[in-house]
């Protein structure tokens, strides 16, 4: 069998397995090289097993509340070993799923370490410490998309029971009673929401002046109402200073002397690019000051033939991004001349509770940006389908270019805090990219009784005519 492909791809997260079916489906030899399971961090240790447990945290907090509905249960208890169990089922299928697509198009996947060997002419890359053994694949072109891993404080050394991160905590066999989440972004929010919800005393520490930084204001807010509602204690615009262990508790230090004493400390800073085995010295590569891989809009490094994507590069680290980058580098190699990812207006989802969705401007980013703008927003308190789930905390805001009469024109951005919002922005985040005014979109009929309904109420109470505003 040769080992000269078309296309290497270096990592099997979402930008290189998407690269990898997206380029086999157009009918080009595509080799993939990773070195752990198929899926990356979005199936193993990210996307996937965190929904999962905020599933989790959703089905209790309904038993919970059912007598509110006239169904009568007892108090529930979690017994976390079996959400683990389920959790990696939901994974185990998923990745066996994607085995057999990347089988079905005939893609090559070896297992091990990939680096690079030569990028000249006839680029190689060297396979090993995996199944496939020690092996040289070639290929014309080379997708690097070696994903990113939890970053760390120093002195916290991750012992993955007192100290952990997003990688140790979503395989824990049991929540503990309290817990510290340093970040208060939406990694830390999201798992907050969850311990919470099932049983867990939290404290969040963030030191920008908000949680959800990037999130519109009102949106937050909401988020933040809930949290406390919750019994999540938030501090922001704090720094954490350190840790001691006190009578077999983490006692950790933020602020000016403040301190929480915890069963575990949750870090949630964020994720590092992880290029650290790609050996990119030695082909004469680099990456920028904080650890990036540079790329220009078509995901092409500084030497020819050799693409980046996905957590690797400096865009924003969600797993359709990676999706997009991986197509958009494939539309190049086959000579497409591809539509560069528009990253203002990709959508972003935070599956917290309440949820929360947005694509597109924000108001204050969009006065930054020189728009003169109007912006309104509706909750869900008076919707029907809210009302009969029982969730009726958040709202929907949209943000639009004023035109010269006053009236709302082009819509900037459509921001969703509330039940199921993350399965209720295609719609705002497509009048966003095809450039769609409110009037058009006020025109559209919404399903009754629908959740999505105070997306068209919104739109509509902005030309002036709105229903129940």
């Amino acid at each position: 069998m040769s080992n000269h492909f078309d296309v290497v791809v270096v990592g099997g997260g979402p930008a290189g397995y998407a690269a990898a079916l997206y380029g086999a489906a157009a009918g080009l030899n595509i080799a993939l090289i990773e070195k752990s399971r198929l899926g990356g961090t979005c199936l193993h240790v990210g996307c996937i097993p965190a929904k999962e447990l905020l599933e989790t945290a959703a089905v209790y907090r309904t038993v919970k509340h059912a007598s509110t509905f006239g169904v009568n249960a007892s108090d529930p208890t979690i017994d976390f070993s079996v959400t683990q169990v389920r959790k990696q089922g939901v994974i185990d299928t998923l990745t066996n799923g994607l085995a057999g697509l990347l089988k079905h198009r005939k893609v090559t996947v070896f297992d091990g370490v990939g680096a690079l060997e030569s990028v000249g002419e006839a680029k190689s890359v060297a396979v090993s410490g995996g199944e496939s053994g020690d092996v040289t694949v070639t290929g014309d072109n080379i997708i690097l998309a070696a994903g990113s891993v939890p970053r760390t404080i120093p002195g916290f050394d991750v012992d993955g029971t007192a100290i952990v991160t997003s990688d140790e905590l979503l395989s824990v066999q049991s929540l503990p009673e309290s817990a510290a989440v340093i970040g208060g972004g939406a990694i830390g929010i999201e798992f907050a929401s969850m311990m919470a919800d099932l049983g867990t005393t939290v404290t969040v520490i963030e030191a920008m002046p908000k949680i959800i930084p990037g999130v519109d204001p009102d949106a937050a807010k909401v988020v933040q109402r809930s949290l406390k509602k919750r019994g999540v204690d938030i501090r922001t615009g704090v720094m954490v200073s350190g840790h001691e262990t006190v009578d077999e508790k983490k006692r950790v230090s933020f602020g000016e002397g403040e301190h929480v004493d915890v069963d575990m400390v949750v870090l949630s800073i964020g994720r590092r690019p992880y290029a650290d085995e790609l050996n990119l010295e030695a082909v004469g590569m680099s990456t920028d000051e904080r650890g990036f891989i540079p790329v220009d809009e078509a995901c092409r490094t500084s030497v020819a033939g050799v693409y980046a994507a996905g957590d690797i590069i400096a865009t924003a680290q969600l797993a359709h991004i990676g999706f997009a980058e991986g197509m958009v580098a494939i539309r190049d190699i086959l000579g497409e001349d591809p539509q560069p990812v528009d990253y203002l207006n990709v959508p972003w989802c935070i599956y917290c509770h309440p949820e929360v969705a947005f694509a597109g401007h924000t108001e204050e980013s969009a006065k930054e940006a020189g728009f003169d703008v109007v912006a309104d927003s509706h909750r869900f308190t008076g919707n029907g389908r809210a009302m009969i789930v029982g969730e009726t905390e958040g709202l929907v805001k949209v943000i639009a270019e004023k035109n010269a009469d006053g009236t709302p024109g082009r819509v900037l951005g459509v921001h969703m805090v509330g039940p199921w919002v993350t399965e209720q922005l295609g719609q705002g985040y497509m009048a966003i990219n095809w450039e769609a005014t409110v009037a058009d979109v006020a025109a559209f009929i919404q399903p009754h009784p629908t959740m999505s309904e105070l997306f068209g109420e919104t739109m509509m109470a902005m030309t002036g005519r709105g229903l129940h505003g």
